[in-house]
């Protein structure tokens, strides 16, 4: 016995039900929303769809939705179908989502849109077929209104910062040059004064000495009278010591007579002689190497003499590593590296403000093109790096 069984009146009802549902979704949503067909033509759109390119819902529908909002560039230059990304959702079955176009309205006038596109597939016995495409389309007006004021108030604010980063590049170089004359002003101070106290006040105590053993000479029957010229005597002689070491400190005559690495060599030489620790020397000039102008030989040399002077005065270190190491011509580089094993420092402490050696170091090698770097922790030591391009002096060298 065979039984038929007719269709659910409720199968056609629930249908529609989902049809219903469809339509209110596609007319609530705020996204416009339209389908093609195989040809391109419009086969639905809801309102939103509608509205943003100013078409009635019933005057759109069996339209090329190509020709109608999709026909040119941002230029106005046409738009072939065939590169049509939406074309190609039901031609090809690719997907697409585009930010970077504008869509057409019926008075003519564009708008920025991005849309999505997705090709609409009906699985069947045979497989897959393609029957056209959905389109969901907004319009980006606002959000590409905000982009370009965020652009401009970017670009702006670049040009702000460009032009006071100017300014402030300015106003340091300034300051370079103005410390870099201030330290030539005071160079040429101490070397004024250092001349002054060797032809002044060395003569006076040389001329002092020479009276005090000629007194002395003359006081044989005066025993008490000969040791007190001798002890007046031994001081001067502490006197011309002392005055010699100002001097040197003023104004080392070594660097004016015998140039920058003899200089060097022998503050290395007045280092160890005082410092009491362990020590490891290199020091190499390339040949052909000539001496640095004046202003820059006086920089290095001060530079140098702080490397070593903190490593006295502060590193309570055993030993010390030395190397000074000069590239031949015709572009010669000047590197030192002082390194100790003392109780190092913290990066904030070598990076500080107040850190006044350090930060006179750094500027004076700033001002000639070098760069100053100091590597240290706690209880590991302290290495200090300089690299500078020389500038030889050619009339002296």
């Amino acid at each position: 016995m065979t039984s038929t069984t007719s269709p659910s009146p409720q199968a056609p009802r629930g249908a529609q039900l989902w049809r219903e549902r469809l339509d209110l979704l596609l007319e609530s949503t705020g996204e416009g929303v339209f389908g093609v067909d195989m040809d391109g033509n419009c086969i639905f759109i809801n309102r939103a769809a509608a509205e943003m390119i100013g078409w009635p819902q019933e005057e759109a529908l069996h339209r090329n939705m190509h020709l109608l909002i999709h026909h040119s560039h941002n230029d106005g230059s046409c738009y072939p179908v065939e590169h049509c990304p939406i074309f190609h959702a039901f031609s090809h079955g690719l997907p697409c989502h585009i930010e970077d176009e504008v869509l057409w309205r019926r008075d003519g006038s564009s708008f920025p849109a991005e849309y999505t596109s997705h090709p609409i597939v009906e699985r069947t016995a045979d497989g897959e077929a393609i029957l056209g495409a959905v389109a969901t389309i907004k319009d980006i007006s606002e959000r590409k209104r905000a982009e370009q004021l965020l652009k401009r108030s970017n670009d702006e604010l670049e040009r702000r910062v460009a032009e006071r980063t100017g300014e402030l590049t300015k106003a340091l170089a300034d300051l370079r040059e103005l410390a870099a004359y201030m330290e030539t002003m005071r160079e040429t101070e101490r070397t004024r004064i250092a001349r002054e106290i060797h032809d002044e006040l060395g003569s006076l105590l040389v001329a002092l000495k020479m009276d005090v053993n000629w007194l002395e000479k003359r006081m044989d029957d005066r025993p008490a009278l000969a040791q007190k010229c001798q002890g007046m005597g031994e001081l001067i002689d502490i006197a011309v010591d002392n005055v010699g070491r100002i001097i040197t400190d003023l104004r080392p005559s070594i660097l004016d007579h015998r140039g920058l690495w003899a200089a060097l060599a022998w503050q290395v030489q007045e280092f160890l002689k005082s410092a009491e620790m362990a020590s490891d020397v290199q020091m190499h000039v390339a040949a052909g190497v000539g001496h640095p102008e004046r202003a820059q030989a006086t920089a290095v040399f001060r530079i140098f003499q702080e490397m070593l002077s903190n490593v006295a005065r502060h590193a309570r270190a055993e030993s010390v590593s030395i190397r000074l190491l000069v590239d031949a011509p015709p572009e010669p580089v000047l590197f030192i590296e002082v390194r100790d094993d003392g109780v190092g420092a913290t990066r904030e402490e070598l990076n500080s403000p107040q850190s006044y050696g350090v930060v006179g170091m750094r500027e004076r090698a700033g001002y000639f093109g070098g760069k100053l770097t100091i590597d240290g922790l706690p209880g590991q030591g302290t290495c200090v790096r300089l690299v500078m391009p020389l500038t030889i002096d050619t009339e002296t060298s």
